[in-house]
């Protein structure tokens, strides 16, 4: 078995897996750049209904994303997973044959109730070794970003050739392809990773709750979601009424995502080279509204609706790549599963709430105000962010025990945080695991396993 690299089986779940995450998430997204166009066709079409049709899957989503990883551990990943699909598959078919949209609005609550993301990331933390579990999480993550790029290329494309229902019945046929994936490509589960760092455990959902720093990450990706839906309301229209037909936007989004990519690394790189991760996390979300501000006051020609396109998702688009990678390193040691499941509970609730305020601030006062009240809320978050404290490089370790008490865990536990290097130590009884956070320029693992080993554990 490789230690340096990934072996065959961790290849295998990694690119199933993340391709099935990407099927869905492209699904769900392939609505987005052309829904503000084809909903208006709807029976019952209103700005409030539209905005509740882009964004009703995220409600649902961020009810049960929680509750299904639960599941998921109770009746094993793959059936929640498969049931899940196939409630997003419903979904999708209610959409397809919806010519009201008040049936499009239940379809995309039903595609949100199939919530599998943490079940999916369970699954992937399952199927992979401790040290090679980042690169997993990270083809996971890319392909979900990749899967946001194709959804805004293709939506319009699809949608041009089939119209909005045909945009579902696509959307139904990704699901069975994702099914069929489900079954039949990723791997049996073979072990199960520690339960507190992949699963949400409803006991610690309190503490993290009041967790100053986390709040700050969830409030973040809320108001990430809430701008990138509610621009959505408006944004397809705004493009057609300065001269780019609706067929022709995928030309504009290909160019606008790929340039954004090119020009957010070199700020990645930046603040991981030069340890300015704060700085520039703060600067992207004041570019975030920046660009919400300059929607709402700039004149809407095609040469800047362009231009602040590209700025809005280099914000976007860096944000949405580091903000995870912040969590895992601000979650406490052995509850990342419940940070995480806490964070994309926030991240889907906010693609709720865009799309039932943006479609309540075009009633009232506007499409154009969406952006003005989204640049407000950008510049609260501006705010919240500069509260943060100073990232700390950190990596988390568990390993397996066999501590006879919880007494004797709290003993060891001590020992451990008090050893150079490590940050954070907490030793699960009822789980028979350590879960641990260190500096890796500091800490002697060797040292660290023969203390688990003198108290009665295996590492």
């Amino acid at each position: 078995m490789s230690v340096t690299g990934l072996n065959k089986i961790e290849k295998k779940a990694a690119f199933s897996l993340a391709a099935v995450f990407g099927l869905r998430m492209l699904g769900l997204f392939m609505i987005l750049p052309v829904f503000a166009v084809y909903g208006t066709q709807l029976a019952g079409y209103s700005p409030v209904w539209l905005g509740l049709a882009i964004g009703a899957y995220g409600l649902t989503q961020a009810m049960l994303q929680i509750p299904m990883g639960i599941l998921s551990d109770k009746f094993g990943r793959k059936p929640v997973i498969l049931a899940g699909l196939l409630v997003f598959l419903l979904g999708s078919i209610v959409a397809a044959m919806s010519d009201t949209i008040y049936g499009v609005v239940f379809g995309r609550a039903l595609q949100g109730m199939g919530a599998i993301a943490s079940a999916v990331l369970a699954l992937a933390a399952d199927l992979s070794r401790e040290e090679q579990r980042p690169k997993v999480m990270a083809t996971i993550g890319m392909f979900i970003g990749l899967s946001f790029t194709v959804a805004m290329v293709f939506g319009p494309i699809v949608a041009q050739l089939f119209g909005l229902s045909g945009l579902f019945w696509f959307t139904a046929a990704l699901t069975v392809l994702a099914m069929l994936m489900i079954q039949f490509m990723v791997p049996q589960s073979v072990h199960k990773a520690p339960r507190g760092d992949n699963v949400a455990v409803t006991g610690q959902l309190n503490s993290l709750f009041r967790h100053g720093q986390l709040s700050r990450l969830n409030i973040g990706v809320f108001v990430l979601h809430m701008a990138l839906t509610a621009c959505f309301v408006t944004l397809p229209k705004q493009l057609i009424d300065s001269g780019l037909a609706l067929e022709q936007h995928w030309q504009l989004y290909l160019p606008a995502l790929l340039g954004s990519f090119f020009f957010m690394v070199p700020f990645m790189i930046i603040a991981i080279k030069k340890q300015k991760e704060k700085q520039m996390f703060v600067a992207a979300v004041a570019l975030l509204t920046l660009s919400l501000l300059l929607f709402w006051y700039l004149p809407s020609s095609f040469v800047v609706l362009a231009t602040l396109i590209v700025l809005f998702f280099i914000a976007f688009n860096y944000l949405e790549a580091t903000m995870p990678s912040i969590l895992s390193r601000l979650a406490p040691a052995g509850v990342k599963g419940s940070a995480m499941g806490i964070y994309s509970s926030s991240q889907f609730l906010g693609a709720f709430a865009g799309g039932l305020i943006g479609g309540a601030v075009s009633t009232a006062y506007g499409e154009q105000s969406i952006f003005l009240v989204m640049a407000v809320l950008s510049l609260l978050w501006v705010v919240a962010a500069m509260g943060m404290k100073p990232l700390k490089k950190s990596k988390s370790y568990s390993f397996a025990t066999n501590i006879a008490s919880e007494e004797e865990a709290d003993e060891v536990a001590e020992l451990l945080i008090n050893m150079p290097g490590v940050i954070e130590a907490t030793l699960v009884h009822s789980e028979a695991v350590a879960y641990l956070k260190v500096d890796e320029k500091q800490v002697d693992l060797k040292d660290v396993k023969a203390l688990l080993n003198r108290a009665g554990s295996v590492s």
